[in-house]
């Protein structure tokens, strides 16, 4: 089957991708999941027509949302990881070899499951690494009852609709703080700003209330459509003010190997154009 899947996400703009080779399709009465090739981003994976990764530009994303708290903190040796089903989470915080101890906390064995099928080039043998703990269970619940100690936690969330919305309220970014160690830092999905501001405002607003240093950092991650990504960043310590020489630094010292993050996109990325900081309360 070739064709175009079309993407509605937004009221008033829509992106679509050709599809040179449908390789899944299933269709309940909930939702419809789709796994299909494209020439530019290799698989790609939606729900409901709306992408949620893809072979081709998923290296923006994982590595955005994990180098930058982990190289920032400068000594994480435990991170925790909600959702992140794909795996592509895992597989880059698992390449600081500093790193002791990952937990993966995703709701849904299938999804692991039907990643390792489809996309194993997302989690590229992650899933073996002996470091990582996978739990299968609701990631608002795990966070509730984890004794925590976490240096990174990292909320690897789809919208806040479904299942993911539970990921997106205060009384869970109040208990993923209490999960982390001191000078831990919180790294959340907060969606494309430009389209969807108040998801932003919204956790910022408590990640006001709830950190000494919160703020948002971006990427642009090209079939996440509408402008650059935001990233929620909440941390009492000083990993923002880390200077770029220490960064660099840091990150020769790991042997990461990145196709996006270098410490002087990690510093730039905190530079929010004015739109974007008007959404922060």
């Amino acid at each position: 089957m070739t064709g175009w899947s079309t993407e509605k996400l937004h009221a008033d703009y829509a992106q679509a991708l050709r599809v040179d080779k449908l390789l899944y399709d299933s269709e309940t009465d909930h939702q419809r999941l789709r796994v299909f090739e494209n020439t530019t981003f290799g698989r790609v994976l939606t729900l409901d027509d709306v992408v949620q990764v893809t072979e081709g530009d998923n290296f923006i994303y994982h590595e955005m949302m994990s180098h930058v708290p982990i190289i920032a903190h400068g000594a994480a040796k435990r991170v925790l990881i909600i959702g992140g089903g794909d795996g592509g989470m895992a597989r880059e915080v698992l390449k600081h070899d500093t790193v002791d101890h990952v937990t993966m906390v995703e709701i849904d064995a299938g999804v692991v499951e039907f990643s390792n099928a489809y996309l194993p080039a997302i989690s590229a043998g992650a899933f073996d690494d002996p470091r990582l703990d996978l739990v299968i269970a609701d990631g608002a619940e795990f966070i509730r009852t984890t004794a925590g100690g976490y240096d990174v936690v990292i909320v690897d969330s789809t919208d806040p609709i479904g299942p993911g919305e539970g990921l997106f309220t205060n009384t869970f970014y109040g208990q993923a703080k209490r999960a982390l160690s001191p000078d831990g830092i919180l790294v959340t999905q907060n969606g494309v700003p430009f389209m969807q501001g108040d998801e932003l405002t919204n956790t910022m607003r408590a990640f006001r209330a709830l950190f000494v240093d919160a703020t948002c950092y971006l990427a642009t991650i090209p079939t996440y459509a509408g402008g650059p990504m935001a990233f929620g960043w909440g941390t009492d310590g000083p990993g923002r003010d880390t200077p770029v020489d220490v960064l660099r630094g840091r990150y020769e010292a790991s042997g990461v190997d990145t196709d996006y993050y270098t410490p002087e996109v990690h510093a730039a990325a905190f530079a929010l154009p004015g739109y974007v900081a008007k959404l922060i309360p």
